[in-house]
């Protein structure tokens, strides 16, 4: 074990040595301690006889069972008593912990071939999220944080499903609509726009400052007049998402083109290749990592562009119109309901285009790498 494990696994174990010997929790004025609750009881006493020998080496299927029991254990037990006192702390410090020695040890595994990356590699960012979820869940009511500080992520959960057919109607209008025809517009006219500067110096002296001057305009600026210009409804929002995105699949389609080195195009030159043959066979293929980076990043942008367009206006429908009209009404759950739904949204959409990327820009060494 490296000395980073070793220290996980020590304050895990001193965590939870010392959480049966302070309270728990407290329901009313009484207080209880972990020997009231007999799960919580054997679970630290095993973990603490999992850890005694944690200068040896622990296996990381141990450590992640012990963080996910305890993690249900933690959840669970957050309807037994009003609000957590030390010893419900200490154990959640010992689970996070143990999460973390988990990713520690199976990452090191990994490296050594041990196991096989796929499909275990998957499993770190999931410890990862799932912690991050029982911490917050945890806090938020072990600590009795009010709602409208930061509601828990079951509130949120009940709250997206009490208010699906809601939640389909805004992301019909913002991702469906404005974002995904933004996009592609922006996307593509930066990409055409790209190719005629290219072929044309006077339009890259003409048009690259303008690309450069759009792309600094404020977007709580633009918004307000795309609104006045195209109207309430979905279109002036794909109009910001096309103004978001056409300058970043500009600059990289360009940066692109100039990519492919001098040996190849003058070997193009020697074969007697025109210029649309040279584009075609040599310059957009080496140019195209850079455009799907520029995808990569309009996917995000266009998301953010579109949600903040409809704070100025909007057909009562629309993420941005429910997350600005539900904060005023102090809903905070709903607001997080849109929120959740929208980076769900915003990383399955970035998750296609990295598929996407793989399967056209295979023989890329970035891309060879990263599937080996």
């Amino acid at each position: 074990m490296s000395m980073l494990q070793k220290i996980l696994a020590g304050i895990a174990g001193v965590a939870a040595l010392a959480a049966l010997a302070l309270p728990y929790g407290q329901a009313g004025a009484v207080q209880m301690m972990a020997w009231d609750f007999w799960p919580y009881l054997i679970y630290l006493v095993v973990t603490v006889a999992a850890l005694l020998g944690f200068r040896k080496a622990v296996h990381f299927a141990a450590a992640g069972g012990l963080a996910v029991i305890g993690a249900v254990l933690v959840v669970a037990g957050l309807g037994h008593f009003d609000h957590g006192l030390a010893g419900y702390w200490l154990t959640l410090a010992c689970v996070w912990m143990l999460a973390w020695l988990f990713a520690e040890r199976l990452s090191q595994a990994i490296r050594e071939g041990q196991v096989a990356e796929r499909p275990y590699g998957t499993l770190i960012p999931l410890m990862f999220g799932a912690a991050i979820l029982v911490f917050w869940q945890a806090v938020t009511l072990g600590a009795n944080v009010p709602k409208v500080l930061l509601p828990a992520p079951s509130g949120i959960w009940t709250m997206l499903l009490a208010n699906l057919p809601v939640l389909g109607a805004d992301f019909v209008q913002t991702f469906l609509k404005a974002v995904l025809i933004g996009y592609a517009l922006g996307c593509g006219i930066g990409f055409a726009v790209a190719i005629a500067i290219d072929r044309s110096p006077f339009l890259k002296a003409g048009l690259l400052p303008l690309g450069n001057f759009v792309s600094a305009l404020p977007l709580i600026g633009i918004a307000p007049i795309m609104v006045m210009w195209f109207g309430f409804d979905w279109q002036s929002k794909a109009a910001v998402v096309v103004i978001m995105t056409f300058f970043p699949m500009l600059v990289n389609t360009i940066a692109g083109l100039n990519a492919s080195g001098s040996m190849e195009r003058d070997l193009m030159r020697t074969y007697a290749a025109g210029y649309w043959q040279t584009l075609f066979k040599l310059r957009l293929p080496a140019a195209a990592p850079f455009v799907f980076n520029a995808l990569k990043i309009n996917s995000t942008l266009a998301l953010i562009g579109a949600i903040v367009a409809e704070f100025f206006g909007t057909p009562i429908v629309g993420m941005g119109f429910r997350i600005s009209s539900e904060i005023g009404k102090l809903n905070v759950e709903m607001v997080w309901a849109e929120i959740a739904m929208a980076a769900v949204a915003g990383s399955v959409f970035y998750w296609v285009v990295v598929l996407v990327e793989r399967a056209v820009t295979f023989w890329h060494p970035s891309v060879r790498s990263g599937q080996a």
